[in-house]
C-alpha cells in the first residue's frame, strides 16, 4: 500500500459515517448494481471486517469520481487500509487502550452538530434518512469508538514524530518536477468578534421562564418532556435533554459543579454558563464521570445591544488602523472566539494547522465579504452569527493573498512539512505493521487472497 494511499484512506475513512455509507450502499443498489449477501471477509483475532463495509467505500468512491474510471486495484486497497485498521484494535485490545464514553459522546455530538450546520437543520437531517437524531447517533456509536481507539494508537506508535528543516527540504527535493502540486488562490483572514450581551431584562424573563418549568417539574411532569419542548440546545433537546457520560473538566465548570453537589435524581436550581442558563438533573455518577440531562434557555438579544457590540469594534477598529494597537494583539485581548483569538485572529486551516486557507474553503459570508478587499484592509464592524445561534459583531482584516502557483519552500512550508511529517508518521505506522502483523490470527476470505493483505510488497 502506497503511502499517499494510506493518507487519504485514513482521512476519508475517518471522515466516513456509518449513515451515509449505507445510504451510497443503497443509492448503488438502486442504480442497478447487483446485490451480495454480507458476511465476514477478514478476521483480524476478534476483529471483523465485512463485506458491506468494503462495498460501502467503493460505493462512497465511486460516486466521488462522478463517472471517471477508478483504479482497477481500489478494493484490495480499501480492504487493505480495513485491515490495518482492524489490526489497530486487536492490538489496542491487547495492549488495553480504551477510549471512555465521555470522549464517544463529545465526538458523536461534534459530528451530529457538524452535519446539522451542513444539511441546514435537525428536522432536514432526520428526514434525509428517515431516522431520529439518536438513532442516527446510535448507529455511529461503535464506529466512532473505534475511530477514537485506532487514533489513539496511532498517536502512541507516531504520535511524538517530527521533522527537522533540513528533512522537509529533503523531503521537498525528492518530489519530480512535474509532481509539485500547484495551489489556486489563497488568503489569510483575521477576525475580532464581539458578542452582543443581552440585557437585564431578557435574562430575568429567562431565570423566570426556568423556575417555572423546575416548579412544573417538582410537580410531578417529565423533565424529558419540557426539554424536547422548551430547551435551545439542538444537540440534547430531541433526546430530553441528555448529555450522556462526561469526566470532571470535560464541562463548563459552573454545570459541573451544580450537577456534582447533587445525587443522582436531583434537580438543581437555575445555572448560569457562557451558553445560557440552566436546569440540571443528574443521572448517574460513575468514579470520575456523570450523566445528565438540562434544559437550555438562552436570553434574547435586544438591537441595542448588537449596535452596543457593533460601537465597540468600531472604536477598536480605528485604534488598529492608527497602529496604536496591533490587529493580532486587539484579537487576543478583546475577541470573543478565544481559539481564533489565540491564533490573533486568523482563521485556521483545518487540514495543515496553517492560516492560509483556499478560497473554495472559506465561509461564504466571508468569500463575498473579502472578495473586493485589497491586502491589509479591515472591514467596519458586521453583523454575525455564532454556529451556536449568539447574536455578534465581527471585523475581518485581509491580512494576506496569495496568487496561484506552484509550491514552494518559501510561500508552502507549512503545507510541505506537515506532508513530509505525515511522510515519516507512515514510515513509523509501516514498521509497526511489519513488526506485528504476524503477531496475530488474520484469515481473508479466498476471494481476496489475490490482495495479500497486510503484505510487505503492497506498501
Amino acid at each position: 500500500m502506497t503511502h499517499s494511499f494510506r493518507t487519504a484512506a485514513a482521512a476519508f475513512l475517518m471522515a466516513l459515517t456509518a449513515v451515509a455509507a449505507q445510504a451510497q450502499v443503497v443509492a448503488g443498489l438502486g442504480r442497478g448494481t447487483k446485490q451480495v449477501v454480507d458476511g465476514i471477509i477478514v478476521k483480524v483475532d476478534n476483529q471483523i471486517v465485512l463485506r458491506s463495509d468494503l462495498e460501502a467505500i467503493y460505493a462512497q468512491q465511486q460516486q466521488q469520481a462522478e463517472g471517471k474510471p477508478l483504479p482497477p486495484n481500489l478494493r484490495c486497497e480499501i480492504l487493505q487500509s480495513l485491515t490495518l485498521n482492524k489490526l489497530l484494535l486487536a492490538k489496542a485490545e491487547t495492549d488495553s487502550v480504551v477510549v471512555d464514553d465521555a470522549q464517544v459522546n463529545n465526538e458523536l455530538n461534534r459530528r451530529m452538530s457538524y452535519f446539522i450546520q451542513q444539511i441546514g437543520s435537525e428536522k432536514k437531517l432526520e428526514e434525509y434518512y428517515n431516522k431520529p437524531l439518536r438513532q442516527l447517533k446510535e448507529e455511529l456509536r461503535t464506529q466512532v469508538h473505534e475511530q477514537l481507539v485506532q487514533q489513539k494508537m496511532q498517536d502512541q506508535i507516531s504520535g511524538k514524530v517530527t521533522v527537522t528543516p533540513r528533512e522537509v527540504r529533503q523531503f521537498f527535493s525528492r518530489i519530480p518536477k512535474d509532481s509539485i502540486p500547484y495551489y489556486s488562490t489563497e488568503v489569510e483572514v483575521g477576525q475580532i468578534i464581539k458578542l452582543a450581551k443581552p440585557d437585564d431584562k431578557a435574562e430575568q424573563a429567562t431565570v423566570a421562564k426556568l423556575n417555572e418549568l423546575r416548579a412544573r417539574i417538582l410537580a410531578g411532569e417529565s423533565f424529558e418532556a419540557l426539554a424536547k419542548e422548551f430547551s435551545e440546545d439542538p444537540g440534547s433537546a430531541k433526546e430530553g435533554g441528555y448529555l450522556g457520560f462526561f469526566k470532571r473538566r470535560e464541562l463548563v465548570p459552573e454545570y459541573e459543579a451544580a450537577a456534582l453537589r447533587m445525587e443522582p435524581g436531583g434537580l438543581s436550581p437555575v445555572v448560569k454558563s457562557q451558553f445560557g442558563y440552566h436546569l440540571i438533573q443528574l443521572i448517574e455518577k460513575k468514579g470520575d464521570s456523570f450523566s445528565s440531562r438540562h434544559i437550555l434557555l438562552k436570553p434574547a438579544t435586544g438591537n441595542n445591544n448588537v449596535s452596543a457590540a457593533a460601537a465597540e469594534l468600531a472604536k477598536l477598529r480605528v485604534r488598529i488602523l492608527a497602529d496604536s494597537i496591533s490587529f493580532a494583539k486587539a484579537a487576543k485581548d478583546v475577541s470573543d472566539d478565544k481559539q481564533s483569538g489565540a491564533n490573533g485572529g486568523l482563521l485556521a486551516n483545518r487540514r495543515d494547522g496553517g492560516s492560509r486557507l483556499p478560497l473554495d474553503q472559506l465561509d461564504p459570508a466571508i468569500f463575498f465579504t473579502i472578495d473586493t478587499m485589497k491586502v491589509g484592509h479591515i472591514t467596519p464592524p458586521l453583523p454575525y452569527r455564532t454556529e451556536d445561534g449568539k447574536d455578534a459583531v465581527r471585523i475581518l482584516w485581509l491580512k494576506s493573498n496569495t496568487a496561484p502557483h506552484q509550491a514552494n519552500l518559501k510561500d508552502d512550508y507549512q503545507k510541505i512539512a506537515t506532508a513530509a511529517l505525515n511522510e515519516k508518521k507512515n514510515k513509523a505506522l509501516d514498521a509497526w505493521f511489519e513488526k506485528n502483523r504476524g503477531s496475530v490470527y488474520l484469515e481473508v476470505d479466498p476471494e481476496f487472497t489475490g490482495c495479500s493483505v497486510l503484505s510487505a510488497e503492497n506498501k
